[in-house]
């Protein structure tokens, strides 16, 4: 026993000789001490002859090598986050390469770490310059797209145009359905010739004539509308739905052809498509008027300068559907056979002989007719394709016009808002 002053003594046995003494191996020490690695030229260093590896990284972090091209392009979106590490950025192009394995750091030897490396074996090296310039292209294209998107904006801003609705409006009115107007687009070809406009250059209240120099102009409710790549007129139905030219345009005195497509939204009532004259009465009229308590197309003339009833003549199509229905109209005068005609569709509706037709003053109209020195027969509907010839068709060639194989094709005298 032992009373505390002085402890048990527990004597060590001594380390047999040669051992290297307590707890190290026999033998001199390693060079450079126990517990750590012995590379010629310092830690962290190369030997002598062995080439340096670029990816080594030392106690005070990332030293890159200045040959190994391991630097950081500002802009490639490699940005540190609040946790020290470097997300990758989705547009820089950093793919792993399929043959290359998994990423993985060579094994951890003491005081540094080594990544795998292209002199290491289960990894490959991805091609920095290929990745950096695949993330400026992905900018590039970015940037591209931002200016294109806004230039397009502010293209439509500038040129919205001005759009028709040929639907049913205030007053009834529904003609041929159709998305935007522009009386003078832009040409679809460059190297082709210039593009069709409707109206005179300057004037969008003035129609084209195609074939003369005599325009028309349109009344306030009377406006031109899109027709596919071509253009309309579109009547409201009221008594400023109609256009005039300057000049007579047919002589009455003479054969002539006149001809108009035509959509008629009216349910009831008269609907001129065009006349001639604007003094006490027309010289003809052309369009839809009430036959029998029921609408039908009509070709009329006066023969007498009072616009009496007695004296005018007519050429009626009856049973048609006259409603929202698009309609090519042509009406002739035979001063030979002293006969007027009707065609619709390019049938013949029918023919009557006349004597010679009055030769009211004042010009074309289009969408009224002056009956006992009053305006009469507001169109409503749209119309289209309007020409006058100095000849009077036959049945054959008024069939062939509907089919578009009139050929050889007559020319016209005057002709507005082609398609």
């Amino acid at each position: 026993m032992t009373d505390g002053t002085n402890p048990p003594s527990h004597p060590q046995p001594e380390p047999a000789p040669g051992s290297g003494g307590y707890g190290f191996p026999p033998g001199p020490p390693a060079q450079g001490g126990y517990g750590y690695p012995t590379p010629a030229g310092g830690y962290g260093y190369p030997q002598a002859g062995q080439q340096p590896n670029p990816y080594q990284q030392d106690v005070g972090g990332y030293q890159p090598d200045a040959g190994s091209g391991y630097q950081q392009d500002v802009g490639a979106g490699y940005q540190q986050d609040a946790a020290g590490g470097y997300p990758q950025d989705a547009g820089a192009g950093y793919q792993q390469d399929p043959g290359a394995g998994q990423w993985s750091a060579a094994p951890a030897q003491p005081g540094f770490t080594r990544l795998a490396g292209p002199d290491l074996p289960g990894s490959s090296q991805p091609d920095w310059e290929a990745m950096a310039d695949r993330s400026a292209a992905e900018r590039r294209k970015k940037r591209l797209w931002m200016l294109g998107g806004g230039v397009t904006v502010l293209a439509l801003l500038a040129g919205g145009g001005t759009f028709f609705l040929m639907g049913n409006d205030d007053d009834g009115q529904d003609a041929q359905p159709a998305n935007s107007a522009s009386a003078s687009p832009e040409p679809e070809d460059a190297k082709g010739p210039a593009a069709y406009t409707a109206t005179v250059a300057g004037d969008d209240t003035l129609l084209r004539d195609s074939y003369g120099s005599m325009g028309i102009r349109l009344g306030p409710d009377l406006k031109v509308g899109p027709l596919g790549k071509r253009f309309q007129v579109v009547g409201r139905g009221n008594g400023n739905s109609w256009a005039q030219s300057a000049e007579p345009v047919v002589d009455v005195t003479k054969s002539f052809t006149v001809t108009a497509r035509a959509y008629n939204s009216a349910a009831k009532g008269s609907r001129i498509v065009m006349s001639q004259g604007d003094g006490e009465s027309f010289s003809f009229e052309l369009g839809v008027n009430e036959v029998n308590g029921k609408q039908a197309w009509i070709f009329r003339v006066q023969t007498g300068d009072k616009g009496a009833a007695a004296t005018t003549r007519t050429v009626t199509a009856e049973g048609l559907n006259m409603v929202k229905t698009p309609t090519l109209l042509m009406a002739t005068y035979d001063a030979e056979k002293k006969a007027i005609a009707l065609y619709v569709d390019g049938k013949k509706a029918g023919e009557t002989p006349v004597p010679p037709i009055w030769q009211a003053p004042g010009p074309l109209q289009l969408g009224r007719s002056k009956h006992h020195n009053i305006w009469t027969g507001p169109w409503q509907g749209a119309l289209h394709n309007i020409k006058t010839y100095d000849m009077a068709f036959t049945a054959e060639q008024a069939a062939g016009y509907k089919e578009g194989k009139l050929d050889p094709s007559p020319k016209p005298t005057h002709a507005w808002l082609l398609t």
